[in-house]
């Protein structure tokens, strides 16, 4: 990929996929001695800054978002690292919420090149492209001179590549099943995997999850010697009904009362997301950062997570959410309910192939009138024909379409709508990269 690279941002993110698989290992590969190594090389950037490191299986990305842009209202400098994105490899990489710019991008990954040849010449393993973006994202916020960073896990925590960090806080949103491939196939194995951010005598923040789960993080932070905070310390709740243009929260938590503070992102599942950064928060207030109401109420309005719950459309009513697992999809649904009381919607979906896409449409196709099943754009994706399969076996009497191409499939589902319904997009980010694209242009 030359340095004088420019084109369209779809080619540019094509052309870096492909010098990304050039250049690094494909998969999912357990150990963290390829990173050590590859940060060893670089100088180890990731111990030039305070940060906080967030594992679960959903919710990271709100709770990163909410933390990040709280802090940065309090005038603090804040690296963002996140995953997967939706459009762009830029939307992994934030400063004060402001995305890489692609040139600066491409000159990380050229920089980056002679430590990836250091380590072959010592006989090392390729790192995996994750573990290089990881490198890359430490780097970049040290170079940026960030105050602190939000690091979100990519998978996992304990062989994640974001696990070389001494973290002030460590963050479980919650537990539940998904990527059994490689956690595990019971809440205990994925829950000891995820409680592997856990360091010794650092404050860990937990969301809601089923006791079995729970207890193995309690058990965790006992041998590490850290304090365990449940984000249940700060309750949220509506003032009123929700609407589709944002939500009006009350919020309690032990030194914080707010009685009225306007929260952008939509979803009855935010709330708990809510609780978890602002218990968060609380901790770094504990911890000296200058952290007050004000700064909380001016930041909730401002958020904007493409891809969760998002309101792409209010005529006719478009909503995308990735809803890539059964936990997900059931508050997803709930939310929907409440956000659309007594409508029914069409749903555009497709899922991977490694996704449990017959629980997944149990928790969403209930309140669905018809359904069309697209392809995810992913070579994980070979066999997204057996979900228009679950659909018949699940809903025979529900109608359900087939079309391959993403933009096809949404305007179907368009075109399908009856007077008082919604459209759903969900599933994948495969599927919400494209689809959202569409809609944003059209």
């Amino acid at each position: 990929m030359e340095r004088g690279y420019s084109t369209t941002s779809r080619d540019f993110e094509t052309s870096l996929a492909q010098y990304l698989a050039s250049i690094s290992k494909p998969g999912l590969i357990p150990g963290l001695e390829r990173i050590k190594t590859l940060l060893r090389f670089m100088g180890n950037p990731e111990q030039d800054y305070p940060c906080i490191h967030i594992a679960g299986t959903n919710g990271k990305g709100s709770v990163a978002l909410i933390i990040s842009t709280v802090l940065h209202r309090a005038a603090y400098r804040v690296g963002r690292f996140i995953s997967p994105h939706i459009h762009s490899y830029r939307e992994r990489f934030s400063v004060n919420n402001q995305e890489i710019e692609e040139h600066v991008l491409l000159d990380y990954l050229h920089k980056i090149e002679g430590d990836l040849e250091k380590l072959s010449r010592q006989g090392c393993d390729r790192v995996t492209e994750f573990e290089l973006l990881t490198a890359i994202a430490f780097q970049y916020f040290k170079d940026s001179k960030v105050d602190i960073a939000v690091l979100e896990t990519g998978m996992g925590g304990l062989y994640d590549s974001t696990n070389v960090v001494s973290p002030l806080l460590s963050i479980i949103t919650g537990i539940d099943y998904d990527h059994q491939s490689y956690l595990g196939n019971s809440l205990i194995e994925i829950a000891l995997n995820k409680a592997g951010i856990i360091k010794p005598r650092v404050p860990v923040v937990v969301g809601e999850m089923d006791a079995i789960a729970r207890q193995v993080i309690q058990d965790k932070a006992d041998s590490q010697g850290s304090s365990l905070f449940p984000a249940s310390l700060c309750q949220v709740k509506y003032r009123c009904n929700p609407a589709i243009d944002g939500q009006v929260m009350e919020i309690r938590c032990p030194g914080l009362e707010i009685d009225q503070a306007y929260f952008s992102l939509l979803g009855d599942f935010q709330l708990q997301n809510l609780a978890v950064a602002l218990t968060s928060l609380m901790i770094l207030k504990q911890q000296g950062y200058n952290i007050k109401n004000e700064h909380i109420v001016n930041a909730l309005p401002t958020l904007k997570h493409p891809g969760r719950m998002e309101l792409i459309s209010s005529n006719p009513p478009i909503i995308l959410d990735v809803a890539h697992n059964p936990q997900a999809a059931r508050a997803l649904a709930s939310s929907l309910n409440n956000l659309f009381p007594q409508k029914q919607r069409i749903m555009v979906c497709g899922m991977l192939d490694d996704k449990d896409s017959m629980a997944i449409l149990k928790e969403l196709g209930g309140d669905c009138r018809a359904c069309v099943v697209t392809r995810p754009e992913s070579q994980r994706g070979l066999h997204w024909q057996r979900v228009a399969e679950q659909w018949r076996l699940l809903y025979p009497d529900k109608e359900v379409w087939v079309k391959e191409d993403i933009e096809e499939a949404v305007k179907t589902g368009i075109s399908l709508l009856g007077a008082e319904e919604y459209l759903l997009v969900a599933g994948s980010f495969y599927i919400l990269d494209r689809a959202r694209r569409y809609l944003i242009t059209t």
